[in-house]
């Protein structure tokens, strides 16, 4: 059977699906601009990735150069609590160094303020108030999106912020009434990035619904991406507080009351796999509501890759302090992902 002849409208008809893909393609990458906020958890996922690299090419560098004080700056830089013990510094330095256990500064704000942008979203959603100008004018600036004016907050983005504020205000009671901090310091600019992080962090989640499509039911906004970013997202902060509670009892007598302060090796958990199962945890956090956001949100997986780098220099730092203080540490842990890294 011979093939029919390729008529003319065949003609025309495959040149314009050509046109339309080669429009569709040009749109498609013209819409990865990068806006401000964008660019700023870009910048320091990079920053992260730097001090990660660079500090294991550390281990191969000349001991004089260890000894510089470029080198020795940049170490008081990227390292808090125990692993700032063997650091040798100058006096003046640690004058200015801030309490580790300031730690709960972080969650407190963390929880204002991101009620207080819950609470403006479900004024919006239930009462028709729109946010404060000063908020949709940074909204407006970090996004590079005029304001809409009469769209609600996305359900997802919603139910990022419900997410946001219970962790945060579980972060805060681990702080003040679990953990046991030693007298660990940290350098005076991560105590100050510290108090910003989570004001960023609340905006980013709310910036989120300038990229969404519409407003629409909760109900029909919601399917099984965003249910298994909530089940991991549960999964994920009962893994934070088990490890962190097992951590806790390592300073604590049968009844409770703490009786050292020394740092001795963890175990049980999900320490039998990494030394810093509590890391891993918050990275995993951070990727269910990344579900939870639908899994679309292009700026809230820079702000996983951030977070991935961040623990990962943490967890690597923490895996270097057990292996040079415990020489019969078990060798088959991983700094803070199982198996992998």
């Amino acid at each position: 059977m011979t093939p029919p002849p390729f008529s003319t409208g065949s003609l025309f008809c495959v040149a314009q699906n050509n046109v339309h893909d080669q429009l569709s393609s040009s749109m498609t990458w013209s819409s990865v601009s990068l806006s401000l906020l964008d660019s700023f958890w870009l910048f320091l996922a990079l920053c992260f990735l730097v001090a990660f690299v660079a500090h294991k090419a550390s281990a191969h560098l000349s001991r004089g150069y260890r000894k510089s004080s470029l080198f020795t700056l940049f170490q008081d830089l990227i390292r808090y609590g125990k692993t700032k013990q063997k650091l040798h510094r100058a006096e003046w330095l640690r004058v200015f160094d801030v309490p580790k256990r300031w730690f709960w500064h972080f969650y407190a704000i963390s929880v204002c303020w991101n009620v207080f942008l819950l609470l403006s979203s479900f004024a919006f959603i239930y009462q028709l108030q729109s946010y404060p100008p000063w908020l949709t004018g940074m909204l407006e600036i970090l996004t590079g999106v005029p304001s809409s004016g009469g769209q609600a907050p996305q359900p997802s983005t919603v139910l990022v912020q419900l997410l946001l504020c219970v962790h945060s205000l579980r972060r805060l009671l681990e702080c003040l009434f679990v953990s046991v901090f030693s007298d660990g310091a940290m350098h005076p600019v991560q105590y100050l990035f510290g108090l910003g992080y989570y004001v960023v962090l609340g905006l980013t989640a709310l910036c989120s619904d300038r990229m969404a499509e519409g407003p629409g039911s909760f109900g029909s906004q919601l399917d099984w991406i965003h249910l298994a970013g909530f089940v991991l997202f549960i999964m994920a902060s009962l893994l934070q507080h088990r490890s962190t509670v097992l951590l806790a009892r390592l300073r604590k007598g049968k009844s409770g009351r703490v009786e050292t302060l020394a740092h001795t090796v963890p175990e049980g958990g999900w320490f039998e796999l990494v030394s810093c199962p509590h890391y891993f945890a918050e990275l995993l956090i951070y990727i269910s509501l990344g579900f939870v956001l639908g899994g679309l949100s292009f700026t809230w997986w820079l702000v996983v890759l951030y977070v991935f780098f961040n623990q990962a220099l943490a967890g690597q730092l923490c895996h270097d302090f057990y292996i040079s203080k415990y020489e019969s540490y078990p060798k088959h842990r991983r700094a803070f992902i199982p198996f992998v890294l």
